[in-house]
């Protein structure tokens, strides 16, 4: 018996690490990203609208927030989609970037 579950770990093991995927923030709409107006649009519209940043920093000065939905495995179409806000002082967007790799989510 004990000799059969010694054989059965690597490949169970194995079968894991083939199959395995990693995914990191959360999905947000990203047809909404249209909606985002260069100074006009403020911290509490993109809270309503994307909910919490993945991560916050500081670019040149000013507040950045960072939304993230990556998807990557070894098998199966991989995805990322990621939108990075930065707000002037005024708590107003000052720009973004949105990028992804998914066509029917390009921002137009």
């Amino acid at each position: 018996m004990k000799r059969n579950l010694l054989g059965v770990g690597p490949v169970l093991a194995g079968c894991l690490l083939l199959c395995g995927c990693v995914t990191l923030g959360r999905s947000f709409d990203a047809g909404s990203v249209k909606t985002i107006v260069v100074g006009k649009t403020t911290q509490a519209d993109i809270d309503r609208v994307f909910g919490a940043p993945l991560r916050t920093g500081v670019d040149s000065g000013d507040l950045t927030w960072t939304f993230v939905d990556y998807h990557f495995g070894i098998i199966g179409p991989q995805r990322a989609t990621d939108l990075v806000v930065k707000f002037g002082a005024n708590g107003i967007v000052k720009s973004y970037t949105f990028n992804t790799n998914q066509t029917d989510n390009a921002a137009r």
